[in-house]
């Protein structure tokens, strides 16, 4: 009888776990379909707007080529992504490239369409709501919270060596090169500290922004939480 008993009991530990491990690994293809299906479905979205939007104007042609840098990398990663966190780092670039087309739009001067998901990178780093001009090295730099002839590019918001730069529209693309090494990195942060400090005649930012403060400033300061964002990576 204390035999028959023991077997039960096995039987029924290994059943359990048996169960328990069909069960957990279900869970996890059915979570991985669900953010399979997600990042496919926002980089169709992306596909969509790049095939049917055109237009001669800087900003729109470099917003565009933005947003087709980013449906192609997303494309790339889609079809190598294997794990959950491949997936949604697919979907975080789709969402960037529709960061882009959305500011295409806008340059276009037609309907940006519905909100976006806000982007992870772009966290607390807020957007620009009023327009600035600065020198640096000899050069002109400038910035808005609106496409202009002479603020064609567009970045939706991130941060650059650990400092929150806004979304907006400005004159170069100095993130890139801020990214880089050596003296491009250097060159790129004088241009932030030049644009984002209120040390160059400045007012409007918090005090504490140069410091690479985690929030963009308060509701009443120069920086609104923004729809969109993300870093150009």
């Amino acid at each position: 009888m204390e035999l028959l008993l023991v077997a039960v009991l096995v039987l029924v530990v290994v059943g359990g776990a048996v169960w328990w491990r069909r069960e957990s690994a279900a869970r996890e293809a059915r979570s991985l379909a669900d953010v399979r299906a997600d990042a496919q479905r926002w980089y169709e979205r992306l596909g969509g707007q790049v095939l049917n939007l055109h237009g001669d104007h800087p900003a729109v042609r470099q917003a565009l080529v933005d947003a087709g840098e980013r449906y192609n990398a997303a494309g790339s990663q889609l079809e190598q992504a294997q794990t959950v966190q491949q997936y949604r780092l697919a979907r975080e670039t789709a969402l960037e490239g529709l960061a882009y087309a959305r500011a295409a739009r806008v340059a276009l001067g037609i309907d940006p369409g519905p909100d976006l998901p806000p982007l992870a990178a772009a966290e607390g780093a807020g957007q620009l709501t009023r327009e600035r001009q600065v020198d640096v090295q000899g050069q002109t730099f400038k910035a808005g919270p609106q496409p202009g002839r002479d603020t064609p590019y567009y970045y939706p918001g991130g941060r650059i060596q650990g400092r929150p730069v806004p979304a907006g529209w400005y004159s170069t693309p100095w993130w890139k090169t801020a990214l880089g090494a050596g003296a491009g990195v250097i060159g790129g942060m004088l241009i932030a500290d030049a644009l984002f400090s209120p040390a160059f005649a400045d007012p409007g930012y918090p005090e504490n922004y140069a410091d690479g403060a985690d929030q963009a400033g308060d509701a009443g300061g120069d920086f609104g939480g923004g729809d969109f964002g993300g870093g150009d990576f």
